[in-house]
């Protein structure tokens, strides 16, 4: 969703992504319609968020409400798709943060209760090298490009027999969030942890 502030997202994550057998390229002969798709496995998966304060202090969050997605092009390309409750996010055992993190100075979430992350296409290899995942991010009605950062799989399966690891941060300015400047770092880290459904719905 996730630098920081949001860059779970970001995203994705975040986000994210999966490489899986059998799907990496369309028969030439498929006809043309909707891309394929493999959605995330939310029970395994996890999305979070950090933000550190100028005195040092940790403040870690989670958002455990959000929609994702894997496409399969039929160039043997993927993209994920990535929408994140930013009304449902948590900082743990925290409630007076989880306020303010949901409030105007915030996430806004009244007014923008989702956060979007949408990938460039990507080849599958990717998920299993590790590298650069770009793509659109959309927070408090400002879309930006953002790039999260895929770790090296630990599994042949990435997304399956082994999360998917994807990290990177976003500056809070850049999405309107320029209050307690005084008391906040600009970075929030974003941090996902991706597990794939084992087959298309």
């Amino acid at each position: 969703m996730w630098k920081s502030e949001g860059q779970a997202w970001l995203l994705c994550a975040a986000l994210v992504f999966a490489a899986m057998p059998g799907h990496a390229q369309a028969p030439a002969s498929a006809p043309a319609g909707p891309p394929a798709t493999v959605a995330f496995d939310t029970g395994g998966s996890w999305l979070g968020f950090e933000v550190r304060t100028r005195f040092g202090q940790r403040m870690a969050g989670e958002f455990p409400r959000y929609e994702g997605m894997v496409e399969y092009l039929p160039d043997g390309r993927h993209r994920v798709r990535l929408r994140v409750a930013t009304s449902e996010a948590v900082i743990p055992d925290r409630p007076r943060y989880t306020a303010w993190m949901r409030s105007q100075s915030f996430f806004d979430a009244i007014r923008h209760p989702w956060m979007e992350f949408v990938s460039e296409p990507y080849a599958p290899q990717l998920l299993r090298d590790g590298g650069v995942l770009k793509g659109r991010l959309d927070l408090r009605g400002v879309t930006r490009d953002e790039a999260l950062d895929v770790a090296p799989a630990a599994c042949a399966r990435p997304g399956l027999d082994c999360d998917i690891l994807v990290a990177g941060s976003i500056e809070r300015a850049d999405y309107g969030m320029r209050e307690w400047q005084f008391a906040l770092a600009d970075e929030v880290r974003l941090e996902v942890r991706v597990r794939l459904r084992e087959t298309a719905p």
